[in-house]
């Protein structure tokens, strides 16, 4: 590893936080084939741009003095990911994250030991709220998200709210750039 950096991640991209400190339980309750270590800023490349691989960095110190393990890949926009059954065979706390500036998709999502907790979901290309479950804590408040959801609310989401509430709950992936690693990156595969 030696003077290795990390390599943030975020835009056009979706992940999962997990609580915890095992990487291979992560890999293993996604169903991925662990293909070991990677050098940082090729593990975050293939997984922006292919759709079979998913970057997993080592755990990482974040909100509410946790240690999360973050899952990156393009594979979890295209495909939903079942944070509910993810968090309760980990038991644990799951997080999921999309944001993509094109269309302006924004999603977040928080399951702890198999309950959902919040869900919100947003295309801003057609101004849509497409989830919505539970109340929005402080960090979602302070993204200009309102208390309730009713059809005369407009609601206006962006990536960088995305970041906030990331940053709120676990880890902004975007600030991991230029950091010393704590650990190696590793690789996995859906195939």
């Amino acid at each position: 590893m030696g003077n290795e950096v990390m390599v943030g991640f975020g835009g056009k991209q979706a992940w999962l936080a997990v609580a915890g400190d095992d990487a291979s339980a992560v890999l293993e309750a996604l169903g991925l084939r662990d293909l070991g270590p990677v050098p940082w800023r090729e593990g975050i490349d293939l997984a922006h741009l292919t759709d079979d691989r998913v970057a997993v960095t080592p755990p990482l110190p974040g909100a509410r003095d946790t240690r999360w393990t973050l899952a990156v890949g393009r594979r979890f926009i295209a495909g939903s990911v079942d944070v509910i059954a993810l968090s309760a065979e980990l038991h644990t706390e799951v997080q999921f994250f999309a944001t993509h500036r094109v269309t302006e998709l924004h999603r977040w999502q928080r399951a702890v030991d198999g309950e959902l907790i919040r869900s919100f979901g947003y295309v801003g290309q057609s101004g849509e709220v497409t989830s919505w479950f539970g109340e929005p804590g402080p960090a979602e408040r302070d993204a200009g998200l309102p208390a309730q959801l009713d059809e005369d609310t407009t609601v206006l989401i962006s990536e960088r709210d995305v970041f906030r509430v990331a940053d709120a709950w676990s880890i902004d992936p975007t600030t991991l750039t230029g950091r010393p690693a704590s650990g190696q990156l590793r690789l996995g595969a859906t195939d």
